[in-house]
């Protein structure tokens, strides 16, 4: 199975960005999509941004306009670029394969990596 190893988080500023990284173990060519999660303190893990095969890609509302996912295939890594940033956006942010319908996680989860959003 492959696993996840996000980085790229940080303390940010309001109104700042963020570029997260998701390094796969291995090839994520064959996965169907690709998503980041994330999970806010007494929240429940919520759905970010998921990218498909063909290179679709779709966001939640809270996120559209100022998050973009992409990928390399050649580095087997996912990235989330995060403009914009608000205090609501303070979270633990994972990735994992998505499985589809739902875009519920496919693998295991990582560590995730921290981000915080304060003046």
């Amino acid at each position: 199975q492959v696993q996840f190893v996000e980085s790229g988080g940080g303390l940010v500023q309001p109104g700042g960005s963020l570029r997260l990284s998701c390094a796969a173990s291995g090839s994520i060519l064959n996965i169907y999509a690709m998503a980041w999660y994330r999970q806010a303190p007494g929240k429940q893990r919520e759905l970010v941004a998921v990218i498909i095969s063909g290179g679709g890609t779709n966001y939640a509302d809270s996120v559209k306009g100022r998050f973009t996912i992409s990928r390399d295939f050649a580095k087997n890594t996912v990235y989330l670029q995060m403009n914009s940033l608000k205090p609501e956006d303070t979270a633990v942010y994972y990735c994992n394969a998505a499985k589809s319908p739902g875009w519920g996680a496919g693998a295991s989860w990582g560590q995730g990596t921290q981000v915080t959003v304060s003046s």
